[in-house]
């Protein structure tokens, strides 16, 4: 009998980014070529285009600690807003744009996005979406599966604390993540069901495979998944977290749940694998809600305040943040519940502008302006 070797728990992170106009504030459905060149050549594989020209993607190397992984996002951030900026252009670091029009965007010209686009017509061309996914090294295929099982239970906590995407189309939507009404049109995303084992997950992947419907696994959608490039398990629920502090956080948040999760396995214990309709409840809850109100306790069988379900999160995940060392990156959780998500923060903006007697579409505008300055504090190219 073999025994299981510790995880790695090394970790990486994924950003989409929406490009703007730094004096209009609207997305830039056509930017020149020359901002992903110079990007790729500054760090030729953590570059990459999206489905959208308006969108641009960035990924860690892969992080032996949260502060080796804070210190390369805040290096992608600061490379990407130098290019665009270059161009009189600026990122964001949001879900969705508050004004934009998803039938306004251009496409990117990869072989890959013109086939989802002929797949799934309009569901993939109002793509006009951002996210964060967080890589979690887990070498055992096995051992991947039996902690997504697990922890899909946290995938609503994660989702209420990175929502950013209170905006669509110039309405304040009232929902803290809007987002995800507009990914969920896709086919094989939300939560996957609960798998046996890795060999069982594969065997459904392979009859989809063969018959056809997908090319690869990579074209499964979940929240949480295993990933089909690298021995990690890939938290993808998020909204793109505004604030460079946040993502970090919430990326070592996952990781620390993940380890968590393992070190009660050590002692043949486990998180109760509850019905998918009592997960999607508090899925929705966070869409709607963020950390505003309260999600629904499953061992209690009642709804709990949020920021006493994060109290209890802090305290069942102690030892795995000293252990991974990044208590202080764990801590800051505490912040979000304070001040709020990007979310808040927008809509703040928003009402702010509204009772000075802006317009409302000059206080759209005052939100992308806060998101474009929120977006660049951390990063390298941090104006001091």
């Amino acid at each position: 009998m073999t025994t299981l070797r510790e995880p790695e728990f090394t970790v990486g992170i994924e950003e989409e980014y929406l490009l703007v106009n730094s004096e209009t504030m609207e997305l830039v459905s056509d930017p020149p070529p020359s901002i992903m060149a110079e990007c790729q050549r500054l760090t030729p594989s953590q570059v990459s285009p999206e489905l959208l020209r308006s969108q641009i993607e960035v990924g860690t190397k892969v992080c032996s600690s949260m502060g080796e992984a804070r210190a390369d996002l805040a290096r992608l951030r600061g490379i990407v807003i130098e290019a665009a900026n270059n161009h009189g252009l600026s990122p964001i670091a949001a879900s969705t744009h508050p004004f934009g029009h998803w039938q306004e965007q251009k496409q990117s010209p990869a072989e890959r996005y013109r086939d989802l686009t002929i797949e799934m017509q309009a569901a993939a061309r109002r793509l006009l979406i951002c996210g964060m996914h967080v890589h979690v090294g887990i070498e055992d295929d096995n051992l991947r599966i039996d902690l997504m099982n697990q922890m899909r239970y946290f995938v609503p906590h994660l989702l209420a604390m990175s929502t950013s995407s209170p905006f669509w189309e110039s309405i304040n939507t009232g929902l803290r993540s809007y987002r995800l009404t507009i990914f969920d049109a896709l086919p094989r995303t939300g939560l996957p069901q609960r798998f046996e084992s890795y060999v069982e997950y594969q065997r459904h992947v392979d009859i989809l495979v063969n018959a056809g419907l997908l090319e690869d696994a990579t074209k499964i959608w979940w929240d949480i998944r295993p990933s089909a490039r690298y021995q990690t398990l890939e938290t993808r629920i998020f909204d793109v977290c505004t604030s460079l502090d946040d993502a970090v956080a919430l990326a070592a948040l996952t990781v620390c749940l993940l380890r968590m999760l393992y070190r009660l396995r050590l002692k043949n214990q486990r998180w109760r694998i509850y019905n998918a309709m009592l997960l999607y409840e508090n899925r929705w809850r966070a869409m709607r809600y963020g950390t505003d109100d309260s999600l629904l306790d499953l061992a209690r069988g009642r709804l709990v305040p949020f920021s006493e379900l994060v109290e209890e999160l802090l305290s069942l995940i102690e030892q795995d943040a000293a252990a991974l060392d990044c208590e202080a990156e764990v801590a800051r959780v505490r912040e979000i519940i304070a001040r709020g998500s990007s979310a808040h923060r927008q809509v703040a903006a928003y009402e702010e502008a509204i009772a000075a007697g802006e317009t409302q579409e000059a206080a759209l505008r005052a939100v992308v302006a806060f998101l474009i300055k929120e977006t660049a504090v951390g990063s390298v190219h941090e104006k001091k």
